[in-house]
C-alpha cells in the first residue's frame, strides 16, 4: 500500500497554482495532489491530499527521484511555480500554472533542461469524484482522453512524448538537455460537449507571467515584508471565483485543525465574516475592482428575507451546501471523516449582520458604485435585527454545542446599528428610523458591558455568565464599541493574550475548558486571531510588542509565502484548510496597520 500524502507530506510542503476558478496543490516532490475541476467546490479529480496515490495525483520529476525538489520559488509577482531538482545527470526544471481561463481549465506543466542530460519521468493517475471513478482511457488525435460520466480530461504534450498505461496510470519518460522544453497540458470539458480549443503552453506561460505581474504592480504597499503582503494579495485573488466575485475561504476541505483528529470541515465557500476585513484589505491596498466585485458578490448574496441571511453561501450565492462524508478517502495524516459541504451553513450567527452592515457601510465610504438598493437592503436587516438580536446564536466560531449568548455577535449587533445610524447621520436624505436605532444601539452597548463584563478579572468573556474568552473579543476596539485606551479594552487585551496563549500564538478559545465546543480533540493557534492581537498592541500603544508578533506570524508561511489556518507550536506544523483566506487577510490588514501604504510604522 502507497502512503498516503499525510504521512509523507506536511501542508506546509503544497504550493497553489490557479485561474481564479478552481486550483491545484503542488507538492515539493512535483506532484498535484489537489484538484478540483471545473470549479473549487466540484469534485476533485487528484485527490491525494486526503488519500493515497491511488485517489488521484500527476507527478512529473526526475527518474528514480523520490523526495522533495532541491529548490521551488514562484516568479516574482506571480501565481507561477518554478519546482527544480539537481541531480548527478544535471538539473531540471518544472513550471506549474492554470492560464487565465477562457474556453475551459487547463493545468500546464511545463519541463526544462538546465543542465546536462536529465531523463524525466510523468505518471498522471486520474480519479474523478474525489478519488472513487476511475476513468476509461483512450487515444484521439495524439490526446489521451479520460471519460467517467460528467467528466472528460484531455492530456497532451507539446512536443509529443512518447507514453504508455499501468497499473490505471499513464506514464511518459523522456530526456531533457539544456535548454530543451517539454509541456504538458491537462485541460478538463463536460464529457457530452467536444474538445475545447487548444492553447499554446508556452505563449500561455508568458502572458501568465505579464498579467500577474502588471496585477501585482498596482499595489499601493511599500513597506516592511512588502513580498509577504503581495504574496497574501496574490493569494486571495487566486481564491476569488472570478464569474462572480466570491472569495472562497480556502482551497481545501478536510485538512485537520488536529493531526489524526475529527475536526475536519469543508472551507471551499464564501463567509460573510470576512467581508469588512476583505474589503478593508483590498480597498487600502489599491484593488477598487476586486473589491467592488466582492462587494456585489455580498449584495446578490444576502438578497432576499433578512431572516433567511445564512453565515456562509456557495461561489453564486448557493444556499445549501449539504454535508456528507467520503468513507473511501483515509485523511490527511489519517484524519477523518474527510467531510463535503459544511452544515454550519444553518446556524445562526448575529455576527454576520453587523458584517454585512459593516461592509456596505465602508463600501459607500470608499467611493465603490453607488447601488440605489443597497439602503434599502441595510434597513430591513435593520428591522430583522430589532427583535432577533436578543436571541442566543452559535456565534462566530460555528460551535457545534449549543447557542449562546455570545459577546462577539451582541458587539457585532451593536456595530450594526453604529453604521445605519451613522449612515443617517452623513446621508440625511435616506430615509431610516435613526431614533429607534440609536435606542437599540444604546441598549445593545449597555447590555452587554453589563452581562458581558467579568470585573473580578477585568475582561468581557466568551458568553454572557461565562468565565471563558474568546479571542474574537479583541476586535472591541478595531469595531468602535469602545476605544482603545478604555481599561476594559486593556483588560480584555491582556485577559486573552495570558489565558489563550499557545507559545504566544493565539487560541480562539480554550477547547478543553468552554462548554460550547460540543467536539472531541484539540485544534492548534488560529492565526486571524494573532493577527488581530498585533492589531490590538498597535492600537493600545504596544507597536514594539505589535511588530514582534508580527514578524514571527510572517516567519509562520511556508517556503512560498503560504498560511494554512491553524499552526501548532510544538510541531512547528501548520494545521487546517490552505491557503486559507482569513490568514492571509490578516496579514495583509495588520501590515497596513502598522507601516501604512507607505511602509511609513
Amino acid at each position: 500500500m502507497e502512503n498516503s500524502a499525510g504521512d509523507g507530506n506536511r501542508i506546509e510542503d503544497y504550493a497553489l497554482v490557479g485561474d481564479e476558478q478552481t486550483g491545484a496543490l503542488v507538492g515539493r516532490d512535483g506532484s498535484v495532489d489537489w484538484l478540483c475541476l471545473p470549479r473549487f467546490d466540484s469534485p476533485a479529480c487528484f485527490a491525494k491530499l486526503l488519500g493515497d496515490e491511488e485517489n488521484g495525483h500527476w507527478r512529473i520529476a526526475p527518474k528514480d527521484t523520490e523526495g522533495p525538489c532541491t529548490r521551488r520559488a514562484y516568479r516574482p509577482g506571480t501565481l507561477v511555480l518554478d519546482t527544480e531538482w539537481d541531480t548527478p545527470q544535471g538539473s531540471v526544471r518544472v513550471t506549474d500554472l492554470m492560464p487565465q481561463r477562457h474556453h475551459a481549465p487547463d493545468l500546464v506543466r511545463i519541463v526544462e533542461g538546465l543542465s546536462g542530460r536529465v531523463t524525466v519521468r510523468s505518471r498522471l493517475r486520474l480519479r474523478f469524484d474525489y478519488g472513487l471513478i476511475v476513468p476509461w482511457m483512450r487515444r484521439s488525435g495524439g490526446h489521451h482522453v479520460a471519460v467517467a460520466g460528467p467528466d472528460s480530461v484531455w492530456l497532451r504534450s507539446e512536443p509529443s512524448v512518447d507514453t504508455w498505461g499501468e497499473n490505471f496510470s499513464t506514464l511518459s519518460e523522456f530526456t531533457v538537455e539544456e535548454g530543451e522544453q517539454v509541456a504538458f497540458v491537462l485541460t478538463w470539458h463536460p464529457s457530452h460537449e467536444p474538445r475545447p480549443a487548444l492553447i499554446n503552453p508556452f505563449r500561455a506561460l508568458r502572458d501568465s507571467v505579464a498579467d500577474w505581474q502588471a496585477w501585482t504592480a498596482r499595489c499601493r504597499y511599500d513597506g516592511p515584508h512588502k513580498d509577504a503582503v503581495q504574496r497574501s494579495l496574490i493569494t486571495l485573488k487566486a481564491l476569488t471565483y472570478a464569474p462572480t466575485g466570491g472569495i472562497v475561504a480556502a482551497l481545501t476541505t478536510s485538512l485537520p485543525e488536529e493531526m489524526g483528529g475529527v475536526r475536519n470541515w469543508d472551507y471551499r465557500y464564501c463567509w460573510l465574516r470576512d467581508s469588512t476585513l476583505t474589503l478593508g484589505a483590498l480597498l487600502t491596498a489599491g484593488y477598487q475592482e476586486e473589491a467592488e466585485a466582492w462587494r456585489d458578490w455580498l449584495l446578490r448574496a444576502v438578497a432576499g428575507d433578512p431572516a433567511d441571511l445564512q453565515i456562509m453561501y456557495g461561489l453564486a450565492g448557493e444556499r445549501r451546501l449539504p454535508e456528507w462524508e467520503l468513507p473511501w478517502l483515509s485523511g490527511f495524516a489519517g484524519s477523518v471523516p474527510v467531510r463535503i459541504g459544511n452544515d454550519a451553513v444553518r446556524q445562526l450567527q448575529l455576527d454576520v449582520y453587523g458584517e454585512v452592515m459593516d461592509s456596505l457601510s465602508l463600501a459607500r465610504l470608499s467611493g465603490l458604485t453607488a447601488k440605489p438598493h443597497i439602503w434599502s437592503l441595510e434597513c430591513a436587516l435593520m428591522e430583522f435585527l430589532r427583535t432577533a438580536w436578543r436571541q442566543p446564536d452559535e456565534g462566530l466560531w460555528e460551535v457545534r454545542g449549543g447557542r449562546r449568548h455570545f459577546v462577539h455577535s451582541k458587539v457585532m449587533v451593536w456595530v450594526a446599528a453604529d453604521r445605519a445610524v451613522r449612515t443617517l447621520q452623513r446621508h440625511p436624505h435616506l430615509k431610516g428610523d435613526i431614533d429607534g436605532w440609536r435606542q437599540m444601539r444604546d441598549e445593545v452597548h449597555r447590555e452587554v458591558c453589563e452581562r458581558g463584563w467579568d470585573p473580578e478579572r477585568n475582561t468581557f468573556t466568551q458568553h454572557y455568565g461565562s468565565r471563558e474568552l474568546d479571542a474574537a473579543l479583541l476586535l472591541i476596539p478595531r469595531v468602535g464599541f469602545l476605544p482603545p485606551d478604555d481599561p476594559r479594552v486593556t483588560g480584555t487585551i491582556d485577559a486573552v493574550r495570558a489565558e489563550l496563549s499557545h507559545d504566544g500564538l493565539l487560541r480562539r478559545y480554550s477547547v478543553d475548558r468552554t462548554d460550547v465546543d460540543g467536539l472531541p480533540g484539540d485544534e492548534g493557534a488560529f492565526l486571524v486571531c494573532s493577527f488581530w492581537l498585533a492589531d490590538a498592541l498597535h492600537m493600545t500603544g504596544r507597536t514594539r510588542e505589535a511588530h514582534e508578533l508580527f514578524e514571527r506570524l510572517v516567519g509562520l508561511a511556508n517556503d512560498v509565502g503560504l498560511l494554512s489556518e491553524e499552526y501548532d507550536p510544538v510541531s512547528g506544523r501548520l494545521l487546517g484548510n490552505f491557503p486559507q483566506a482569513f490568514s492571509h487577510i490578516g496579514l495583509v490588514n495588520t501590515a497596513l496597520a502598522l507601516f501604512g501604504t507607505d511602509g511609513a510604522g
